[in-house]
């Protein structure tokens, strides 16, 4: 596709209505330039060092004693550092401004390269596999540095009844460029360039803005967004339905030559968690819509003095919340108190965010939608990108990103390959950093109407990481299985979605002609298929962690950061062990389900 010229330059703290000096990202920490002499450095050293990696260890791994295995993995992880720091450049500069064609293409250049360079690798993982058990336990059992390896190598083992020939795998691995990964810069860029006329606002406003607008006080500006959301993604409604085919598809032919059990398998197989928690957290949200959502929006439809919700009354705020707008100094201080509260190393951690420009906060034409934060590789640090706009939630955000930030520094000591966190856990520091925030916020509520729009506001916050993502989990299970069958039209994919809408949100709502195409922007469907039950899992692990800290457990705070540098380090069971917590238990979900049903007991107790 032709991609349009790049845009003018936009004054974000102009832009920003009075919130302040919002920074942005100082990239330098990885590289000067993109023309640097520094990327074309690393960019030949990769691919020396892979040919090089290639010749001195392909048809040779059985032969390696300890000393010369532990070697191999060192020279390995070398290459996935300088792979990761080319990669995370590219990526970030093109977050930044995904409409420009210049940092598109050097985008899609560098992972031509990058990928290229690299298949000389695939070998590596595909021969490692075929070690036999007892001969690679008598070299870890030999050398305690290769033993601490270990975690990596059982979660690439537990591939090997799903690994395809040296040939395949090659060839998978260059294809990559041309398959998901084109379609995702396609959803990408056709999602940035999206612009929404919405009654009433005197300029076109892109997705986030239009977004944003769900929250508004005003009900009729909510409705408006809400339907000029449904025009747009129904105008463009054959290409997201031909991005979901395509990629479901590429992924069914993969998943069959693989022997996957479920599509879901290898999202499991990559989080280094059993199928059956999955079920089990799974299947208690479910069970819960009625004493969670149901009760929740029954509850605001009386708030807001509708006998009926709709759609943009979702997320509205509430009759007596006072509209604010919260500059970024304030957002600032807030977090960095609530984190200090809990332990002055947190805070402290945090701090370089916000002073040496790891942050990109404003919201920008042609910047990627949402927020995230990105570990880049272990020998920088992490970046955290929002679209900031002053509103309560967007601080919740920032605590959120952050805690994530927190995280990838303090599991970046494991080096490269062992600082990955699996996605269940990858949450925890993040919404554990919501919570602390949240709860920092709630002791300091002066009335009880603030009281009331906090916990409300937490009760929110909460559905939609428990009850929405799990909702979303099962419409991606539904597709995927739908699309086993056939090719999927745009109504059949509408229906599916809405198949989840009314059984996770219940029976207070009424949903407007249009909605049933809402799935066509949320991202992670496109980019990480089944990464949503994450979230909900991170809800309750950390609503779980959160009531053994205020039960006083001993020495919570060093017990805390010692899960957190342990990055992939260790199996969730070892974990949360010191925590009393087992994942396993059948009754562990029902606990941070519990913590959600007791605010909405508490909201319902005032209405008394």
């Amino acid at each position: 596709m032709t991609l349009p010229l790049p845009s003018p330059v936009f004054d974000a703290n102009a832009a920003g209505g009075g919130l302040g000096n919002l920074p942005e990202w100082d990239l330098t920490d990885l590289y000067p330039a993109p023309d640097a002499p520094e990327v074309a450095r690393d960019m030949a050293w990769l691919e020396k060092a892979c040919a090089d990696f290639a010749a001195a260890y392909e048809g040779k791994l059985a032969d390696l004693d300890a000393a010369g295995l532990l070697a191999c993995v060192q020279e390995y992880e070398a290459i996935d550092v300088i792979a990761g720091r080319l990669m995370s450049y590219a990526g970030l500069r093109y977050y930044q401004n995904t409409m420009d064609s210049e940092r598109a293409k050097f985008m899609a250049d560098a992972q031509d390269r990058v990928t290229t360079f690299t298949t000389p690798l695939v070998f590596f993982s595909l021969e490692f596999n075929r070690l036999e058990d007892a001969a690679l336990d008598r070299l870890l059992a030999a050398n305690a540095d290769l033993a601490r390896y270990k975690p990596v190598f059982d979660r690439m083992r537990a591939m090997r009844p799903h690994q395809l020939s040296d040939e395949l795998e090659r060839f998978l691995h260059d294809e990559s460029v041309v398959g998901a990964s084109a379609w995702n810069k396609l959803f990408d860029e056709t999602m940035a360039g999206l612009m929404f006329k919405v009654a009433g606002e005197e300029e076109e406003l892109n997705l986030e803005a239009t977004l944003n607008l769900l929250t508004d006080t005003d009900r009729a500006k909510r409705e408006a967004a809400a339907r000029s959301l449904a025009e747009v993604f129904d105008r463009h409604i054959k290409l997201f339905a031909r991005v979901h085919n395509t990629l479901a598809k590429e992924k069914e032919i993969h998943d069959r030559w693989r022997k996957m059990p479920s599509p879901q398998h290898g999202r499991h197989l990559s989080n280094h968690v059993e199928p059956e928690v999955v079920q089990a957290l799974r299947d208690a949200v479910v069970a819960a819509y009625p004493k969670l959502s149901h009760r929740y929006y029954a509850l605001k439809a009386k708030w807001l003095g509708l006998d009926r919700l709709q759609v943009w009354d979702r997320n509205a705020p509430l009759p007596i919340e006072q509209p604010k707008t919260v500059d970024w100094d304030t957002a600032r201080k807030t977090v960095s108190d609530a984190y200090a509260a809990f332990s002055p190393r947190l805070a402290e951690l945090a701090e370089p965010f916000f002073t040496q420009g790891w942050i990109d906060a404003g919201v920008k034409p042609g910047k990627a939608p949402g927020a995230f934060a990105h570990p880049t590789v272990t020998t920088v640090h992490p970046y955290v990108m929002l679209n900031y706009l002053g509103k309560p939630r967007d601080v919740m955000t920032l605590a959120h990103e952050l805690g994530h930030g927190v995280h990838q520094r303090l599991a970046a000591a494991q080096g490269e390959l062992l600082s990955s966190t699996p996605l269940t856990l990858a949450e925890t520091a993040s919404v554990f950093g919501e919570m602390l925030t949240f709860r920092k916020l709630l002791d300091g509520a002066r009335t009880p109407a603030e009281r009331k729009t906090l916990l409300a506001g937490k009760v929110e916050d909460m559905i939609n990481t428990v009850v929405r993502q799990i909702a979303f989990y099962d419409f991606e299970c539904k597709l995927h299985a739908a699309r086993a069958e056939g090719e999927l039209t745009p109504d059949d994919i509408n229906a599916l979605w809405m198949s989840v809408q009314a059984e996770s949100l219940g029976p207070a709502f009424d949903f407007m002609d249009g909605y049933e195409t809402f799935w066509a922007y949320i991202p992670h469907f496109v980019h990480s298929p089944f990464y949503v039950y994450a979230y909900a899992f991170g809800d309750g692990l950390v609503n779980a962690l959160y009531a053994a800290y205020a039960d006083g457990l001993p020495e919570f705070q060093e017990k805390y950061f010692d899960l957190l540098k342990a990055g992939g380090s260790k199996h969730h069971k070892e974990l949360l062990a010191p925590f009393g917590l087992d994942l396993s238990d059948p009754g562990f979900w029902q606990k941070g389900l519990d913590m959600i049903a007791g605010f909405i007991d508490e909201l319902e107790a005032m209405e008394a």
